[in-house]
């Protein structure tokens, strides 16, 4: 009998997702989540991983830090041009990484810091207009990471590869997100990895986004280019547009992206039916269908949810200020091995980790 592989196989329940947030504002460096992802090698398959970590630009905190991918130096001196004419830029260079065997066919990898030349009321809406323009009009070049005082680090392989390539254990910051891929539906490219990232938004995703074409749609109404071909894609936008253009708080972004099934809401008292009957009207083409276990992090906050029937793992833990979450228990347990409490996410109800202190004065890791 011929033996397979796992890799060789679709294993469509598979990603590895993992979130460590410090509430008090400690930073550590990227050691600890490289150490917990690691530990769910068996759910990607060397097609994609990364991190998202927060704090870890303090003398540039102001600033938004783009990293961006090129496949050529042509689209390197467009975008660059581009950035030039918009954006007053403070530093540019090459992201630290190191040689690793098993990374190969990488793009060029470029981070700038830099502030928009005009002053604007809606700068958020311009910087994400920038990201919109070079991922859609400049051919080879792409925006992966475009928040203040964080970054996204990701790329083809797995992710304790991808993690020592970025040399992430230089790093420190607050809140770390990861990802290890194993791709249903798309293939595996550089910019297909996980984290997705807008702002200082960063989505790590599980699952099967069967709604993508009807959240696609509505997101391009309201100014949202989706040019990755990927599912994961599209909730990053969601949170932006709920959470910063809509003003809406997680517990409703949550009713919204995991609505209660209408028979639910027809048992509920009448004041609640009539509210979740007016989200699930409002927000119809924002909810997402089909499996997930999602991180979010943003700047202050890290989220993690569970589609409405929970058909993909997630557990929380919480040790003293520390909240993660991880697809598997185990991947908690490697780092923090006696957490205060653990539990398992309920179905369509948020866990929220909201950052009480920035310090940036603490430049010295802390252990977890």
């Amino acid at each position: 009998m011929k033996l397979v592989a796992d890799r060789d196989y679709r294993v469509p329940s598979g990603c590895a997702v993992i979130g460590i947030i410090d509430q008090s504002g400690r930073r550590f460096d990227g050691s600890v989540v490289l150490k917990s992802i690691a530990v769910m090698h068996e759910r990607s398959n060397g097609l994609g991983g990364g991190f998202a970590a927060y704090g870890i630009y303090p003398d540039y905190a102001d600033l938004y830090a783009f990293h961006i991918m090129y496949e050529t130096e042509q689209a390197r001196d467009v975008t660059e041009q581009y950035l030039n004419k918009e954006y007053i830029i403070e530093k540019a260079e090459q992201i630290p990484t190191r040689d690793v065997s098993t990374i190969t066919q990488r793009p060029m990898l470029w981070r700038y810091f830099m502030s928009p030349r005009l002053e604007l009321e809606t700068e958020e809406d311009f910087v994400v207009s920038s990201v919109m323009h070079i991922n859609s009009n400049i051919r080879n070049a792409f925006v992966f990471s475009s928040g203040k005082n964080m970054g996204i680090f990701k790329g083809v392989g797995f992710p304790e590869d991808i993690g020592i390539f970025y040399r992430i254990e230089e790093y420190r910051g607050w809140t770390w997100i990861a990802h290890g891929r194993f791709p249903t539906n798309s293939v595996g490219w550089w910019g297909g990895a996980h984290p997705f990232g807008l702002l200082d938004w960063s989505v790590v995703h599980n699952g099967e986004i069967s709604s993508y074409g009807i959240n696609k749609r509505y997101l391009e109404n309201c100014g949202y280019k989706c040019t990755l071909s990927t599912d994961t894609e599209v909730i990053t936008y969601l949170f932006d547009l709920l959470s910063r253009k809509h003003g809406l708080s997680f517990e409703v972004i949550s009713k919204i992206l995991a609505a209660p099934f209408w028979h639910d809401i027809e048992r509920m008292p009448q004041e609640k039916r009539n509210f979740y009957t007016r989200l699930r009207i409002i927000y119809a083409s924002a909810l997402l269908n089909g499996p997930f276990g999602i991180i979010v992090g943003n700047s202050r906050h890290m989220v993690g949810l569970s589609d409405r029937i929970k058909l993909r793992p997630l557990v929380a833990a919480t040790k003293k200020e520390i909240l993660y979450l991880a697809s598997e228990e185990s991947a908690i347990r490697e780092v923090c091995p006696e957490p205060d409490r653990v539990w398992a996410l309920r179905a369509g109800e948020p866990v929220i980790g909201e950052l009480k202190i920035q310090d940036e004065t603490k430049n010295n890791s802390d252990k977890i």
